[in-house]
């Protein structure tokens, strides 16, 4: 034994005598445009973790095991990826010089921000982060960026926040959902192209991560392409015209290089109807090395962000107005005003310090962000609604009308909705005509300042052995309030809830004016700390790693508001909740030859819930969602890998299973058991991602190129979860009592309904022409299906059964008759065709190109998601509002884009 352990040591601790079993590979790298050579090109062995770099010559070698094919792998940022078979036995294989050309694709990430955008349009709807899957080659998650993206389909089903965002390894997804804030650095594409991606469970050198992948995002000049690029763009989708400018001074001999970058996007429409946009982005970023070892680097950006929101919409105000319609504007003085503006502000700066040397590297950082996040809405006290697609203003109102149809009343309303459907801000500001304020236009504001500490480290023990660890502190101080933005003419509002005559701010003045806080404040202070450790070992044809992860998070709420509702509970500090995680996951990768290999990984992880989930009403006071605790998540995956000459390809099998979520919701129903406005708290919530994704491309020639990708899922609620609702309007004096008013309805009958995610399966064929003269096209016809709408929760649970009126069951609700209404329906499937092409040019050093890309070219009309309104919350409510075939609280869908196209003309020198 004691001899089987020297040998094993001499092997671990002497690669060299495993590189007796390797041979080497060289080469030079070159522009294939310019035939000047290419410095720190990427060379590596597909399957293996074996990697080269180029020197300043384009000079490179790198070493291959002797036995088996393999494919050499040949990258640079802003050039196409150049793979080389390779095969023999010879000590050293030279392959000459190898000639890289410029990626005129490149644009196309420019066109998948726009796609992005669109979803974060409607706080509803969650950003699946899909704009950052332009730092990967993957078939399959390329066509779910760039074709898929368009129609909220979503990366096996998952939210966002299950993948991990960094710039310069400082985290960037937010405590309040989880999620990374796209717009952080929307319009810095240029100094944003420097990413480091990690598909699923893989490991990272940055962080633990999350179940569906990690990005980190490099912004040191060093690793950007230096030199000046101008571009401007034009499109129908969020924004219709752009403008960037960037340079980059590369690193210079005094090991200085600096990096500096803006942005400008506008419209006054997007393609939906009153979607304003209004952004601007700034970037800068300074680094200096002091030696070979040591580097540091400074950079701040801000991206300001202001939109138009829109809104989904019923099927009868599609039939009257069309799907791009959004009732959440009108013309003011023949000018376009949204009463739902959404802004975010949110300035960033970070200082790192980098040391390098053969065997070890560390990245130490500290990071504060501030700013502001703020969405406008129109507040109506005791006066009409001023929602145009209000329930009572629609046909439907009429026909389901409790004391018999009205079909004169119906086609009046009709036909007044055709003629003037939008938002009348005259009649408003008639109102707020005399003292006392009737409408009030206010902001609700989050203003966040956050620092962030962090140490990542690699270090490589030896050839095979490698240890990856990080450290992560954040401490965020979050203020939420409601502001006056405009009184429309009156002089005050009355800060009193219409519904209790109770007051909302027991300390302050009851009479508020613009530009002061109103109808609640409150503080959230919440921090973390997070480490992991991982190990990673590699062999010629065997690599496998283990990583585990802690981490401690504490949520408190600091009321800053007297609410005479919640006497007790609405001002001050609430008790202090702290959630202690971990993580665990592992992997291997097993090579059956240097063109086919396989891949598995497997996870097991706790999670806080996040913080939006915590709190049952924060607005108003300090309750806790009862017995909460961290989430549960199991996540597996097997991959098999082919790596030809010509065809490459994933196939991917996964499994996940979301347990012990905890869902807070907000609505007005009509139920069993009263009528009000309620916070709905699920408890006790799984949900169950399973499926397969399957990508394969084929090199049909030099110039054509086909791929075929299939994703096919299955994503179900896995569990009857638990539901409580709260009411608003309690009484004062029963403060405390039944812990403010709630109601326990007991589980919800929803296991085996399908998640609201986005198409859950989704086919794509494409080719690409590829001509030698830097010119190129690419079409993609995309087939997708299996969609469904957000389920009402409460309309599952028995209160749904009981008359309000008698206090009893409805005799004639059979499960028959309620398994009819409450079927979930599936959306419609549809069919894409997607066009994308460009042309480029070098002369005498400066490079241009243009880039073109049609979606949607049929005009195909199609619905993305949408959501039960859980108003008629009781069997009675929703057979009589069902019985004439046009319900007045029918599903709300967002529709997407019709055909669009996007144009980008870029200049470089």
């Amino acid at each position: 034994m004691r001899f089987f352990f020297v040998l094993m040591s001499i092997y671990v601790l002497h690669p060299s005598l495993k590189a007796q079993n390797r041979i080497q590979v060289a080469g030079t790298i070159f522009d294939a445009a310019t035939k000047e050579p290419l410095k720190e090109a990427k060379v590596s062995i597909e399957g293996l973790k074996i990697v080269a770099y180029t020197e300043l010559n384009g000079n490179f070698q790198v070493e291959r095991p002797t036995q088996g094919e393999y494919i050499l792998q040949v990258s640079q940022n802003d050039f196409n990826t150049k793979r080389i078979p390779i095969s023999g036995g010879a000590t050293l294989l030279n392959l000459g010089i190898i000639y890289l050309e410029r990626d005129i694709t490149l644009e196309q990430t420019n066109n998948l921000v726009t796609l992005t955008d669109a979803q974060l349009l409607d706080d509803e709807v969650s950003s699946n982060s899909l704009a950052l899957l332009q730092a990967t080659r993957d078939v399959f998650l390329n066509r779910a960026a760039f074709d898929f993206g368009q129609t909220f389909f979503r990366v096996r089903g998952y939210d966002s926040q299950n993948s991990t965002v960094s710039i310069n390894g400082i985290p960037m997804n937010k405590f309040h959902d989880g999620r990374p804030q796209w717009n952080n650095w929307g319009g810095l594409n240029d100094v944003t192209r420097n990413q480091q991606f990690t598909n699923g469970l893989e490991a990272s050198d940055f962080t633990f991560g999350g179940i569906m992948g990690n990005t980190n995002i490099d912004t040191r000049p060093s690793g950007l392409r230096s030199g000046t690029r101008l571009s401007a763009s034009v499109s129908n989708r969020t924004y219709a015209g752009r403008l960037m400018a960037t340079y980059n001074s590369g690193l210079q001999k005094n090991r200085l290089a600096y990096a500096v970058s803006g942005s400008r996007r506008w419209a006054e429409h997007g393609y939906i109807d009153g979607t304003l946009y209004d952004a601007f982005s700034l970037f800068g970023a300074i680094e200096y090395k002091l030696n070979k070892n040591h580097g540091i680097n400074l950079t701040g950006l801000i991206a300001s962000n202001r939109r138009g929101r829109s809104s989904a919409i019923s099927e009868e105000v599609v039939e009257m107005v069309g799907k791009r319609y959004n009732p959440y504007w009108g013309e003011q003085d023949g000018k376009v005003r949204n009463a739902r503006e959404r802004t975010i502000e949110e300035p960033f700066i970070t200082f790192n310090h980098y040391y390098k040397t053969d065997r070890f590297r560390l990245n130490t950082g500290i990071a504060y962000q501030f700013g502001n996040f703020y969405k406008s809405r129109l507040g109506y006290y005791n006066a009409p609604n001023p929602d145009p697609t209000y329930y009572r203003y629609l046909p439907s109102f009429y026909i389901n009308s409790p004391i018999g149809a009205n079909f004169m009343s119906a086609v009046s309303s009709s036909e007044g909705f055709r003629d003037d459907p939008q938002l009348k801000w005259a009649n408003i500001y008639r109102a707020n005509s005399g003292v006392e304020a009737a409408y009030v236009l206010s902001d609700d504001r989050t203003d966040d300042r956050q620092i962030t500490l962090n140490t990542i480290g690699n270090f490589y023990v030896n050839h095979n052995f490698q240890i990856d660890f990080g450290l992560t502190f954040r401490s965020l101080r979050s203020d939420n309030f409601s502001k006056i933005e405009d009184l429309f003419g009156a002089d005050y509002h009355s800060d009193v809830d219409p519904f209790s005559d109770t007051l909302n701010d027991l300390k302050g003045p009851i009479n508020k004016k613009e530009g002061e806080m109103f109808n609640y404040y409150y503080r959230l202070e919440t921090s973390a700390t997070t480490g992991f450790v991982q190990l990673r070992y590699d062999r010629s044809n065997f690599n496998v790693f283990v990583s585990g992860a802690l981490a401690e998070t504490e949520y408190g709420r600091n009321g800053k508001f007297q609410n005479e509702r919640f006497l007790k509970t609405s001002y001050g500090k609430s008790e202090k909740l702290r959630f202690l995680d971990y993580g665990v996951k592992s992997g291997f990768t097993y090579m059956l030859t240097g063109r086919h290999w396989l891949k598995g990984h497997g996870a097991i992880l706790t999670r806080p819930p996040v913080l939006q989930n915590v709190f049952i009403n924060p607005r108003e006071n300090n309750l806790v969602v009862p017995e909460i605790e961290s989430e549960r998540i199991t996540s597996f995956d097997f991959n098999y890998f082919l790596r030809l000459p010509k065809l490459t390809g994933r196939f991917t099998g996964y499994y996940t299973r979301f347990q012990r979520m905890t869902d807070v919701n907000f609505f007005f129903v009509d139920s069993g058991v009263g009528s009000d406005f309620v916070q709905e708290v699920l408890t006790d919530l799984d949900k169950l991602h399973k499926g397969l994704e399957i990508g394969l491309e084929y090199q049909l020639s030099s110039m054509v190129k086909l791929n075929v990708v299939a994703g096919v899922g299955k994503y179900l609620y896995a569990s009857d979860p638990h539901v409580i609702i709260n009411f608003d309007t309690v009484d004062a004096e029963e403060d405390l009592i039944n812990l403010e008013g709630n109601i326990d309805l007991g589980p919800a009958k929803i296991k085996d309904y399908k998640l609201g995610q986005g198409p859950q399966q989704a086919y794509a064929l494409g080719i690409e022409y590829r001509d030698p003269k830097y010119w190129w096209v690419a079409m993609t016809t995309n087939y997708l299906t299996d969609n469904y709408a957000n389920i009402s929760t409460i309309k599952r649970t028995e209160s749904f059964l009981i008359d309000p009126e008698t206090g009893t069951f409805f005799p004639d609700a059979t499960d028959e008759y309620v398994n009819q209404l409450l079927k979930q329906q599936p959306l419609e499937s549809f069919y894409l065709l997607n066009l994308v092409g460009g042309k480029s040019w070098l002369r005498k050093g400066k490079y241009m190109s243009i880039f073109l890309s049609i979606n949607n070219l049929f005009d195909e009309t199609f619905r993305t998601g949408g959501y039960e309104q859980s108003r008629t919350g009781n069997f009675g409510q929703l057979r009589h509002d069902n019985l004439s075939g046009k319900p007045s609280f029918a599903p709300k869908y967002w529709y997407g884009y019709g055909r669009t196209f996007f144009v980008n003309v870029a200049y470089s020198f």
